[in-house]
């Protein structure tokens, strides 16, 4: 059961791996004006629930399986993610809005949240396939 907890976790850990790198690429290109910031924002935006879900996912799994450590270890960034979804504006369009994404340096806030992201799933893949190959099978 655990190995399956593990490979689960490992899958999941390569798709939100998949998302963040989708993030950056997008955002550097909004940076250099290769899209505009509706097309970036939308395709950002239907992006925002599956991570959620994909990182709630795993941290609630982690916390059936007990490990506590993982478990803690997850629980801020799917916070985060949930924070971030449900402190949405009621005018915005979503998580990425076209019409903000340029005020306030938000453009750069995003760009540094996709990068620490990208980091913290990096760690993750590697800590799940390490914990995974200690488990006896």
């Amino acid at each position: 059961m655990e190995a399956v907890v593990f490979v689960f976790s490992l899958l999941d850990c390569c798709a939100l791996i998949f998302l963040s790198v989708y993030f950056i690429i997008t955002l550097s290109d909004l940076e250099c004006d290769y899209i505009n910031a509706r097309s970036c924002c939308s395709k950002l935006n239907k992006w925002v629930l599956p991570e959620l879900v994909g990182h709630t996912i795993v941290t609630v799994l982690m916390l059936i399986s007990l490990h506590w450590f993982i478990f803690l270890l997850n629980l801020p960034v799917a916070t985060w993610n949930i924070y971030r979804f449900i402190m949405v504006p009621s005018g915005n369009m979503g998580v990425f809005d076209p019409t903000e994404i340029h005020n306030r340096g938000q453009l750069k806030s995003h760009m540094k949240e996709a990068m620490i992201k990208l980091g913290f799933h990096l760690l993750c893949f590697f800590m799940y396939l390490y914990s995974g190959s200690k488990c006896p099978c």
